[in-house]
């Protein structure tokens, strides 16, 4: 049985990935505050400054796959996945690290694909392609990047302030300009776990293979959640009335029909679960 060690098991994606992976693998995982459905003896409590620590770990659980969903501040953060990597070379495990659409936050003028050169315009973007790139050169093939939009789930924070808003019978604002794909918890775990098994190289973006408005995605939840009469505050993206998007398209095609999504399936899958 492989072992697999989650770098920040205790958030929304690494629950998941527990969830889909606990029974055909080995599984251990670090948080930072929270602890995490795992024995005791396979969780470790791992801070983004603590590289000895995370010497220890890696020499006690000797990984044949790592995953990466860290948070943290950004700098201590890409030190700890330069230390990660310098690590993983002497081993053959393999790095999968979860990434952003944020790496192309500089070009809000289309969907995003694997081919296209990223261009990040935050710090949070500036941050995820320094990583990437360091991965990539490290590890090389054994380096995995995996892109990801925004990540729903019936425990993800936009879902539960969504249902706050809807408790207090608040408006929930949205883009009316905005163009966006995204992903739901548990389909992000089992495409991973089929890239994983079937042992696929390279850059991924995992997503929706539609795109919908930011208000349109909102209304459409909202309607199946039988909560029309709630109200949507109708807003402009960067105050202009010109078409934005912040999402990804993928031109790979391993990944099978029946793991892929719509955003009409996350919406399903929100209300029913």
């Amino acid at each position: 049985m492989k072992k697999v060690l989650i770098l920040g098991a205790s958030g929304l994606i690494g629950r998941a990935i527990i969830e889909e992976f606990a029974r055909d693998y080995d599984i251990y995982g670090t948080y930072n505050q929270s602890s995490i459905a795992l024995p005791l003896d396979k969780q470790f409590q791992l801070k983004v400054d603590q590289q000895v620590e995370l010497e220890h770990i890696l020499q006690r659980v000797q990984p044949d796959i790592v995953i990466s969903s860290l948070r943290g501040e950004f700098q201590q953060q890409q030190k700890f996945h330069q230390h990660l990597v310098s690590l993983l070379r002497l081993t053959d495990a393999r790095l999968y690290f979860l990434s952003t659409t944020n790496v192309f936050d500089g070009d809000d003028s289309k969907l995003h694909t694997e081919k296209d050169t990223p261009i990040p315009f935050s710090e949070y973007g500036k941050f995820k392609v320094q990583c990437e790139s360091i991965i990539q050169y490290e590890l090389q093939d054994r380096g995995i990047i995996i892109r990801l939009p925004q990540v729903w789930g019936t425990r993800s924070p936009r879902f539960n302030q969504i249902k706050e808003q809807i408790s207090k019978k608040e408006a929930i604002p949205a883009y009316r300009n905005l163009i966006r794909t995204s992903l739901l918890d548990v389909t992000l775990a089992k495409q991973l776990r089929f890239i994983i098994e079937k042992e696929l190289l390279g850059v991924f973006h995992l997503t929706t293979y539609d795109a919908i408005t930011d208000e349109n995605f909102i209304i459409e939840l909202l309607h199946k959640l039988k909560q029309k009469e709630i109200p949507v505050q109708q807003e402009y993206y960067k105050d202009a009335e010109n078409t934005y998007y912040f999402g990804l398209q993928s031109i790979r095609t391993e990944i099978p029909k029946h793991l892929q999504q719509t955003n009409a399936d996350i919406m399903g899958s929100l209300v029913q679960r």
